[in-house]
């Protein structure tokens, strides 16, 4: 669901947005332009100018906990994957509209039924391309804009992409085309089946006043459209496509009344379904009602049940301090004590190129541990490209390709309907300034970025953070007889957050000096719930507050990471653990039960989707076959789970999300990369589920696998059954999952939109009443948390945490410590402000009880009570 559902009526209707607060959707092709927020950042950087930008800022908070400047560098090449400049969208935008075949109307001035300018940005550049720039002295390739323009002036309203270039626009030389060989459905086009905004939105004005009386009654309240509205109305996502017509599920919802935004658990209970089809108001209509779970077919008959003496009335859901997320005033033992804070004493270790968005983090004096560019889009956020580890490529593609939170109930026909793919809302044009201190440490270097959409740029300041963090464990630690040693363990985290709609995901991409990168994913924010009813029976989640029940959803994300292994020539290599019963040359003819190790190589894509173990006893791999190591081991990167949950859909073959998902029916997948193939989903899918622009499914073709160019998708997530503990937010702290259930044999295949007020689940599926038995407060299946972790395999010599002068060995005799070794030649223990005596440390200290000496402690060497224990 998304926090400002109700905007879009407001807005075509007058009402204040500056009450109903922040817009949730953006000007897409099918939703109105939505108020900004107060203050918004329209303007250009004065830094760089730069299309989708990246802007290095200084730490905000002014608070002392770093010292020192940022490291600057020089990129080693011009950073071909990083948005348009001002100039370049502007010069585009101004050639499409002297293209007379488009006939396009400024965004500003357009109305449903007239075709515009939806968005404007880079086309990246083709990888076969890329890499003869990036390899080579060669010429960057060739620049093209991405254009997304909304045909309205039609009865059948549709979206086309179109590519514009080379750039600069130049007389002659530039052209516009179609964009169709990056999608797999035929042709960069989509239909466009809610396009009059503003006439749905007083379509459900209208139906809100014909129950107004009952409305008032049931929830004290209205939703006409009117400033004194108390209600809202929310329509379900993606619409229904059904026997040839358009539906759409909707529920009125109770507006906040305190200063939290809290719509999303304040459901009420009453919804209708309304058949849309077409563009013609006049032949909508309500074909259903359902209100406290049970179903009516007609106003009339909705009418009839309200006014007989056995109308059960439960009430609307009441907002007050229990649905806020404001300190509740029952506090903490020492809360008042400040807790730690992390500190940078010499300022940061890391290099950047401002207006190349390059990163470089250097742990010697020697290489470069990690490099790469980034870039940033409306639609998914940051990616990282043109990945390098101590000076090689080895990814050059990582970053997300979807998000998916798929809802589902037995009783609940709005929830039922609802399945956010939310590039379609768009994670860049969500990812607004962090907070210093919470989000990230204050002496993180802030970025910022910026969008294209409506033919107007937005630019949100410090939405990306990095930063170096201890993390609390140490990387290395041994004790031996006469020293222990340990290694300190920094990683190096770049950041962001988008807020899309209710949910509020926090993306980090985590280097760590092992060489490994952990992809992090975690969800905090409003839960959307559904109406607890008498009838609902356990089928569809906890109940959980007075009138509301956790709706069961589940989150699926999907990452793209494109390896480059000593070249792009690579396999996929399972290694696996397996039991076995074997007779060893060396056991006497007796078979022992055991394990062993196994390898075998992922040949063709026929074979490449692929699950996890239920026991975590198999690895993937990227390895280089012709690249082997001095022992004959293939060099490669390992890819394997970390902390949280590792899921994909439980729902199999959506009803309402079609084949559009066809890239959440597996944990991870492998296919030969092809430029016509650059990302498994596509923001548009969910207009028409079962005519996707990009169907995954299509990927997989029989092509080999064995050294050739091997591009891995993977799913991060979580299945979330939302419990009292998600009130009035769920937390980004992980929940232990549930043991690993083993996936069947292999299967080859919220929010709630703002769009409008406006019922698949026909009501035949109902029973009536449904049956009520008690629901167990069993382990739910969820986790806030989701990491994957991509890590070097037979790759270097050794572990090149080594390299790090941040680690001591403490050596000692009889338990005494006779020298520290330190490795650091600055500042004792590479922290000035927190340095610790290590001459404290001690081995052992014991009492001897006979005879008993009470106080006589005596120090003895490290192992010495392990040694006089032994018989």
């Amino acid at each position: 669901m998304r926090s400002a559902f109700f905007v879009l009526l407001a807005a075509t209707l007058g009402v204040s947005l500056a009450r109903l607060g922040p817009p949730s959707r953006g000007n897409h092709p099918h939703t109105v332009k939505h108020g900004m927020f107060p203050g918004s950042f329209s303007k250009r950087s004065s830094r760089h100018d730069r299309r989708a930008s990246i802007h290095r800022r200084q730490d905000p908070s002014g608070t002392g906990c770093g010292a020192g400047s940022q490291i600057s560098t020089k990129a080693p090449k011009n950073n071909i994957f990083a948005g348009l400049t001002n100039d370049e969208a502007a010069a585009v935008t101004s050639f499409l509209h002297h293209q007379e075949s488009l006939n396009l109307t400024a965004a500003a001035e357009a109305t449903s039924w007239d075709n515009k300018v939806v968005q404007v940005e880079l086309l990246q550049p083709n990888k076969s391309s890329a890499l003869s720039y990036l390899d080579s002295s060669s010429a960057a390739p060739d620049r093209y804009a991405r254009v997304v323009i909304r045909f309205g002036a039609t009865l059948e309203p549709y979206i086309q992409e179109y590519q514009v270039g080379p750039l600069p626009v130049a007389n002659g030389s530039t052209t516009l085309a179609q964009l169709n060989y990056i999608h797999n459905k035929g042709r960069g086009y989509q239909r466009l089946y809610d396009a009059d905004q503003a006439e749905l939105a007083a379509f459900a004005a209208e139906i809100g006043a014909s129950i107004a009386d009952i409305t008032k009654s049931l929830l004290n309240g209205t939703a006409v459209g009117a400033l004194n509205d108390t209600l809202a109305v929310a329509g379900s996502t993606p619409l229904i496509h059904e026997d040839g017509k358009i539906f759409e599920w909707a529920q009125f919802y109770s507006l906040h009344t305190g200063v939290c935004f809290d719509e999303d658990i304040l459901p009420t209970g009453l919804m209708f379904k309304a058949d849309i089809t077409g563009r013609d108001p006049a032949k909508w209509s309500v074909v259903g009602w359902q209100y406290n779970g049970v179903f009516y077919a007609s106003e009339t008959a909705f009418r009839q049940a309200f006014n007989s003496s056995s109308f059960v009335r439960p009430g609307p859901n009441v907002d007050g301090d229990w649905a806020c997320t404001d300190y509740n005033n029952d506090p903490f033992p020492h809360d008042e004590l400040n807790p730690p804070v992390p500190i940078q004493p010499d300022g940061s270790r890391f290099a950047v190129d401002e207006q190349e968005k390059y990163v470089e983090w250097k742990l010697t004096s020697m290489e470069v541990d990690f490099s790469f560019y980034l870039s940033n889009g409306r639609d998914l956020g940051m990616h990282l490209h043109e990945i390098r580890y101590k000076g090689e490529r080895v990814i050059y593609e990582l970053g997300l390709q979807e998000a998916v939170a798929h809802y589902a109930s037995a009783s609940d026909p709005f929830q039922a309907s609802n399945a956010y793919l939310d590039s379609e809302d768009g994670f860049g044009q969500f990812q607004f300034q962090l907070v210093s201190g919470f989000d990230c440490p204050t002496y993180a270097t802030y970025l910022n970025t910026s969008f294209y959409t409506g033919e107007t740029t937005h630019t949100h300041p410090s939405s990306i953070c990095m930063f170096e963090f201890d993390t609390g464990y140490p990387i290395q630690r041994h004790t031996a007889p006469t020293y222990v040693s340990v290694t300190k363990n920094i990683a190096f985290v770049v950041r962001t957050v988008a807020t899309v709609g209710n949910y509020d995901y926090m993306f980090s991409y985590e280097f760590y000096m092992d060489g490994s990168i952990h992809v992090d994913v975690r969800a905090s924010g409003y839960i959307q719930a559904s109406f607890w009813t008498s009838n609902m029976g356990s089928q569809d989640g906890f109940h959980i507050h007075d009138n509301l029940a956790g709706a069961m959803h589940e989150h699926v994300l999907n990452y793209k990471v494109d390896f480059d292994v000593a070249g792009t020539a690579n396999s996929l290599v399972k290694a696996a653990l397996v039991p076995t019963t074997q007779v060893y040359p060396w056991s006497n003819g007796k078979p022992r039960n055991t394990m062993k190790f196994e390898r075998t190589f992922i040949a063709s894509e026929d074979d490449g989707k692929l699950n996890w173990d239920s026991n975590n006893a198999v690895m993937y791999s990227v390895v280089n076959k012709d690249a082997p190591n001095k022992y004959g081991e293939y060099k490669g990167w390992k890819i394997m789970p970390d902390s949280g949950n590792r899921n994909y859909l439980v729902i199999q073959n959506s009803s309402t999300l079609g084949r559009s998902v066809n890239w959440a029916t597996h944990h991870l997948y492998a296919v030969q990369h092809k430029d016509s193939e650059p990302k498994s989903a596509h923001p548009y899918n969910g207009w028409d589920p079962n005519e996707p622009l990009i169907d995954f499914a299509k990927f997989f073709d029989g092509d080999s696998l064995d050294q050739e160019d091997i591009v891995i998708y993977f799913n991060l997530g979580m299945h979330h059954i939302p419990d009292t503990s998600d009130l009035p937010n769920t937390v980004f702290t992980v929940r232990p999952p549930p043991p690993f259930v083993p996936s069947p044999p292999s299967h080859k295949n919220t929010r709630l939109s703002p769009r409008i007020p406006l019922y698949p689940l026909p009501p035949s599926l109902i029973p009536h009443p449904l049956p009520k038995p008690k629901l167990t407060a069993l382990p739910t299946p969820q986790s806030a948390h989701s990491s994957m972790i991509l890590a070097p395999q037979n790759y270097l010599p050794g572990d090149p945490s080594r390299g790090t002068v941040h680690q001591t060995r403490i050596n000692s005799v009889n338990g005494s410590v006779t020298s520290v070794t330190k490795f650091n030649p600055g500042n004792g223990n590479g922290n000035g402000y927190c340095n610790p005596d290590l001459g404290n440390w001690v081995g052992e200290v014991y009492i001897a009880k006979y005879p008993y000496l009470p106080d006589a402690q005596l120090v003895g060497s490290i192992g010495a009570g392990v040694e006089a224990g032994i018989p």
